[in-house]
Parts: C-alpha cells; structure tokens; sequence
C-alpha cells in the first residue's frame, strides 16, 4: 500500500516486553520490563526500532540475572533465603514502599521532552528519536504522591494535567490533582517545568486507608471529573504484604455491593462541586471523552462489573490455550453517564434531573445526594482513542480495540456515539494493539485522518505489522512488515515531525 505523504512523525509504543530474568518469572504480564518501540513516517517509508528502557529497576534484575525489584504482581526479595531478620529489616522500610521505576504503560509530553509512565511516582524520560533512556524523574519531589496516573489531559496551551494519589500523611489519604506548566519563565531555562508543578486541587478520600484505583480521569471545558471506584487498596495490607510474601495486587478488592462516587472540580475557582453524585459499583480503567452541554456534563466510560480483566493476565492464565481458557466473566461495556450540574435545587425528591434527549437518568434522592444510571452506548471495546482535538468537546467518533469476552484484542472499531454504528477491520490470526488516530493536517472533520496499530500475528512465525487504516473509511492504505519478534503493548502516542525538537537542540 501507501501511506499519505503528509504523514511524518513518529508512533511510540510502550508495555511489558521482558518477563522472564534468569531463572525468575513475573507474574503478571502487566509487570514485565518496559519495551518501548516507534515506527517513524519519513519521506513515504517506514522504520522500526525498538528498545528496553534503561530503568534501574532494569540495571538492577539484568545485573543480579534475577527479579529483584517488585513489581505490582510479583513481590521480589533481595535475598533469596529471605532469612527472617533480613526480611523484618526490609519490612520496617517497607511501609510505603519503594516503587519501581519500570514505567511500562505510557509516554507523556511535558514541555518539549518525552516521558515513559506507569503508575508509580516515578517517570523516565526519553529520547523520542533513538528511544534512549535519560533521567529519572520523581513527582515526589514536587508533589505529595505515591501513585499517579499513566493518562494525563492536555489543555490547549500544552500543560499536562494528572491526578495522583497521597498516602503518606497518617491516615489523611487524599487525591491530588496538579498540573506541570508546558514552559518555564525565560529566565529560568536551566529549570525544568517539574520544579513550577502545582496543585490545583485535593479530594480527600472517602475511606482513608481504602484509597480507590483508578487509571484514568476526564476533561471538560470547565470542569475536571475524577471517578472514585470501589475498586480499592488496603493500605494496611499493603504496609506488611513484603512481610507476609504477598504482592501488592493482592492487597486490591473491588466491593460489588458499594457506590461509585463522582467528583467534578471546577477548573476556575479550584472546588468541588458540593453536590453529590454516585451510581452502583462499577470499574473501569479508561474514559473515552466528556463534554457540556445545557447545565450538563456528559462522560464516557469502559466498565465492567468485577475485576476480572486483572486476573486474566497473570502469566499463569497465558498459555497457548489462552483464548479457550479465559473468559472475561464481564464484558466491557460503553457507559454514557449525563449529570446535571445546574439543575432546579428545588425539583422533587424522585424526579429524574437530566433534562436531555437520552435514557441516562439523574434522581434526585431525600438526603440530596443523586443517583445516576448510564446510557449503554456499545458492549465489547477496550482501550479507546479519539481525535484529541475534540477532547472536552462534544464529539462523534471512538476508535478502539474490539475484545467481546476474551481480553485480547482481535479486531480495530470505529464507533459512532451518536448514530451508534460501528466499523470494524480484522483478519484471521491477528491481535492488534491500541489504535491511534492522527488528524490530516489542516482537517475541517473530525474522523479526517489516518488509524495506527501495530498488528501482532497469533503464529510466531508469521511477521508483525503496521497498519494504515483511513480513519474516515477504515479501508487499509497500507502496512509496513516488521521482520523482529513484535510484543503486544499497552499504550501509545505520535508525535508530529514538527512538535520534535531537532537533535542540534
């Protein structure tokens, strides 16, 4: 095939490449070293490199030539007779813990420089071009957190928003919202834009040792949503989980029978809105986009009924039966949720609030709190991308992963939020990864652009693929064979030729 001429940049990748050192095993898939890897888009061709991120938690296994930093799955001990007073010492220090910096999950732009993420406190950055590992970077330097998210927003003048979790002020657990400033004030050049990191806002955490999960939070125009999920740690678990030889996944619960609770910050003033809104237990990992419209604000998420999804991935569940074996025992579902923010404070108690066209409900309860239920959109995708430009706004298109009742991946969709149809590219034997979509430059629609995803073949003897979907169609321009064993991966983004700072900078 061909790929538009006016395609020019890199696609980065980012996940679990390595899972076996010496004679250890991780296990869970979600713990392997980070591999990052790209496809650069020159002159109509296309290249492929690939890399293991030079972590320390990397230096320090290859060199012991075993597993010797935990990882969210897999409890690692220095010693490997785990004699009791070595273990009681580490335990001490273990209370909260020192997280790995093997940031698997994603990369983030912060000013002009790229970073590798996963979901500790530290991230590293890159170089986009010859996917070398630089500097460590620690937000708990800047900011009281021990977790942060791997999806952070953008906002229209290229600071990064994220959320992160606080756990370290006795008891007082908390989530902080901040932003890292896109630039530092002339004179401060040298300075790196960590060091102008701020806090826009703190929620306390409704249960104090049972901080909630999450992986991801929502934009609007005004507004920041941030979903409290009963999927929940037990701090106090996770302070003697190295003492009792368990991981720190263990110490997860997701409680069916609880709320889930959301929090709207209003980006002006800084404050919760003091109204409460919840529905039933759900869990999710992604929102796919949010917007106003009338007094209300309208958010999309992937949810699921339990926490099975984080199951299947233990390495134990990964074997060549894989796909008979495990079967989601939810199947991810597309929730609309429509709040209304400015409603009549006076309206009965029982009375649905949403006053737009949709089946979302939002009731009014005696003690003021409301229910909400969802609009079901679509049953069946997972790791959903849309055109970044319409972030916060009102939009049509979700381009995801197609997963029914398997977690792996076997087809591309593009799916229509309002029209509900849904265009779908798959071929026998194939896993694609997440797909990526990059606007054409100077596009007046919003699905005019191209669709990325790396294709790994179920047979190991056949090669990987690129492949080039137009995103309008979704009929294949083209794809790019890559003659190296190819990794399914979690996340990714591309990056313009124009946004990379040439080398000579």
């Amino acid at each position: 095939g061909q790929l538009p001429t006016w395609l020019e940049g890199i696609l980065l990748r980012n996940g679990p490449g390595m899972h076996t050192i010496g004679d250890t095993k991780y296990n869970h898939w979600f713990d392997g070293l980070a591999l990052l890897h790209s496809f650069t888009f020159k002159n109509g061709e296309v290249y492929y490199r690939s890399k293991y991120l030079r972590s320390d938690t990397y230096n320090c296994n290859i060199e012991a030539n075993r597993i010797v930093v935990s990882e969210f799955g897999t409890m690692a001990y220095p010693d490997p007779c785990k004699n009791i007073f070595a273990k009681a010492f580490s335990y001490l220090s273990h209370t909260i813990p020192e997280f790995t910096d093997n940031c698997l999950i994603n990369i983030m732009k912060a000013g002009d420089d790229f970073y590798a993420t996963g979901e500790t406190n530290f991230i590293r950055k890159i170089n986009p071009q010859t996917l070398e590992t630089l500097e460590k970077v620690d937000y708990n330097k800047y900011v009281a957190v021990n977790v942060a998210t791997s999806h952070p927003h953008y906002d229209s003048a290229g600071n990064v928003l994220n959320i992160g979790t606080s756990i370290v002020d006795k008891g007082k657990t908390k989530y902080l919202l901040f932003k890292i400033p896109s630039s530092v004030p002339e004179q401060e050049k040298k300075k790196s834009c960590f060091k102008h990191l701020e806090v826009v806002c703190s929620i306390p955490s409704r249960s104090l040792l049972h901080p909630s999960y999450y992986h991801s939070f929502g934009i609007t125009e005004n507004y920041i949503i941030f979903i409290e999920q009963p999927f929940r740690l037990d701090i106090v678990k996770m302070a003697t989980a190295y003492i009792r030889g368990v991981s720190w996944a263990s110490c997860l619960a997701f409680d069916k029978d609880d709320k889930t609770w959301f929090h709207f910050i209003d980006r002006k003033t800084k404050k919760e809105v003091s109204t409460k809104f919840y529905t039933d237990a759900m869990l999710f990992f992604h929102h796919i986009n949010a917007y106003e419209e009338n007094g209300h604000i309208i958010f999309d998420v992937i949810a699921y009924t339990d926490n099975s999804l984080y199951d299947m991935f233990y390495l134990k569940n990964l074997d060549k039966n894989f796909e008979e074996n495990v079967k989601l025992t939810s199947i991810p579902t597309c929730k609309r949720f429509v709040v209304p923010l400015q409603h009549d404070k006076d309206a009965a108690v029982d009375s649905n609030l949403v006053t737009l066209p949709s089946t979302a409900t939002a009731v009014k309860e005696k003690d003021g709190n409301i229910y909400c239920t969802a609009e079901i959109l679509c049953e069946g995708i997972e790791l959903p991308r849309i055109n970044y430009d319409y972030n916060g706004k009102k939009y049509k298109y979700v381009f995801a992963t197609e997963v029914q009742w398997s977690p792996v991946p076997t087809k591309i969709a593009k799916f229509n939020t309002q029209t509900k149809e849904m265009l779908h590219w798959g071929q026998s034997d194939c896993w694609p990864s997440e797909p990526v979509f990059v606007p054409r430059p100077d596009a007046k629609e919003e699905d005019d652009g191209v669709v990325l995803t790396c294709v790994v073949k179920t047979d190991p003897k056949d090669p990987p693929f690129l492949l080039i979907l137009d995103a309008k169609t979704f009929t294949e321009l083209g794809r790019a064979t890559v003659n190296v064993e190819m990794h399914m991966d979690l996340h990714g983004v591309f990056i313009p030729q124009q946004a990379m700072k040439t080398e000579t900078e």
